[in-house]
């Protein structure tokens, strides 16, 4: 089920209203039953998936509880092996094939030694085995404790809201949640409903209006102009951000509207002066996720130099395979541990006080971020590494021309592209800077947060591209 779907639209007008009347000691079968419906939606099939991962993990955190040493290590293990199991098997499997088949065909056995499975990929399945871990690892740890009730257990797994897509959370700060009363709360709601409202805006009006051009430049881009380049690549680092941060906003502002408070997902990511700020910034619960379960215990930046630089390059080249069994995304984490190594080299040899010396030169940061965010991106978008090449080559030949694409319809979706953009810097640049939402949401005259609401929505019908689009982040 699509957040910007009308069925989603009617799935919340009847969910919502049902939790705050159903009594206290069932409402997580509601949410539970919803969440099942929700998901449902997509391949009513892949329910088994996730009630497998379930019932894996459900089942090592209580045996946990009372074993120790070996017992308990083989049992993490268990989890761990049943939930990547699955990943791999769904995600990685005909990656693995393809390239074995390209091996032996480069050997001269031109014959398929293991067959395609031919499925189609659980939605969101990377979100939900990386929640599920982080509560069997947390319980290993001794920081929390295993959760005796099977169905909130469940509903941590899969809570509609951020079940798809994140973000990716805690044992520790959703499952309490579901034993707290939430009396109906009407600035709750409000303020849940103001986030879905910008949510939805982000999507269909500045990311789906952004993909039209990046869709039809990417296509070929061997045909088009460094202009034309440059612009695409410049439009998909924003129809990311606005695509995911917009799921990311309706799905906090939806348990929101229902007491529920998810963790921040995004904060102002464009703003980040090194790669290393960007990504305390950007997608916040994956990459503390890779930080806290996998740099950390790999010993973070306590052995030196060279063992953090490995480190960074570890984490980051399994975190391009997580976003994807592509060679392009294994390609995309590598560009970015080169630059973050390159990064934690130049912090280890200034002197004097760095502090104030990136303070000064923040603006130059933040221009440096970008950019190197924006090209790493064009390896990210590329179906293939031989697409981005092409597109790299196209974009730094010497005879590529610098034309501004002439077809009338391709200037009217860069002009409704450009306002999208302006939108959403002006609104992060009032919140990075303490001012507020430049779309006066949170204004203290009621006069003026009704206009912007109204303005909000009027935009959306006339400008919101309605096509059905899913969010990028589905497919990982």
């Amino acid at each position: 089920m699509l957040f910007n779907s009308f069925q989603f639209l009617l799935f919340f007008l009847i969910v919502t209203p049902c939790y705050y009347l159903t009594p206290q000691a069932w409402r997580w079968l509601l949410l539970l039953l919803a969440s099942c419906w929700f998901y449902a939606a997509f391949i009513p099939a892949y329910l088994l998936v996730l009630f497998a991962i379930i019932l894996i993990d459900y089942t090592a955190g209580r045996l946990m509880e009372f074993a120790s040493g070996r017992r308990r290590k083989a049992l993490l293990a268990m989890s761990i092996a049943g939930n990547l199991g699955i990943l791999v098997i769904f995600k990685y499997y005909n990656f693995f094939v393809d390239n074995v088949d390209q091996l032996l065909a480069g050997m001269g056995l031109h014959t398929r030694a293991i067959p395609f499975w031919h499925i189609i990929l659980p939605i969101g399945l990377s979100f939900h085995t990386f929640q599920a871990m982080s509560y069997t690892l947390e319980v290993y740890k001794g920081r929390w404790r295993p959760e005796k009730h099977p169905g909130i257990y469940a509903l941590y797994v899969m809570f509609y809201p951020q079940l798809v897509a994140g973000p990716i959370e805690r044992p520790a700060r959703l499952i309490p949640q579901f034993y707290q009363r939430h009396p109906l709360d009407f600035d709750g709601l409000a303020l849940g409903l103001k986030k879905m409202l910008w949510g939805l805006f982000l999507k269909v009006v500045v990311a789906d209006r952004l993909a039209i051009y990046v869709n039809y430049i990417h296509f070929r881009p061997e045909l088009h102009s460094r202009i034309a380049l440059i612009t695409a690549a410049l439009f998909y680092s924003f129809q990311l951000y606005c695509d995911f941060a917009g799921y990311s906003l309706i799905a906090i502002g939806a348990a929101r509207t229902m007491g529920f408070s998810l963790m921040e997902n995004f904060r102002r990511p464009f703003f980040s002066a090194s790669l290393r700020e960007f990504w305390t910034r950007w997608h916040i619960s994956l990459s503390s996720w890779f930080r806290d379960y996998l740099y950390f215990p790999l010993g973070g930046s306590r052995y030196g130099t060279g063992r953090t630089c490995l480190n960074i390059s570890v984490v980051f080249l399994l975190s391009g395979l997580w976003h994807g069994a592509n060679w392009t995304f294994v390609a995309w984490g590598l560009f970015h541990a080169l630059i973050l190594v390159v990064e934690t080299l130049i912090r280890r040899l200034e002197g004097g006080n760095p502090a104030r010396r990136r303070r000064r030169w923040r603006i130059p940061g933040i221009l440096y971020t970008f950019s190197v965010w924006t090209f790493s991106l064009i390896l990210f978008r590329a179906s293939s590494v031989q697409k981005a090449g092409t597109f790299i080559e196209r974009l730094f030949a010497p005879g590529t021309p610098w034309i501004i694409p002439g077809d009338f319809d391709v200037r009217t979706t860069l002009i409704y592209s450009v306002f999208g953009i302006v939108c959403v810097l002006a609104a992060d640049i009032g919140k990075e800077f303490g001012k507020g939402s430049a779309l006066f949401m949170y204004h203290r005259k009621a006069t003026v947060r009704i206009s912007a609401y109204v303005t909000l929505v009027v935009m959306i019908l006339l400008l919101g591209v309605f096509d059905g689009g899913q969010f990028i982040y589905f497919q990982f």
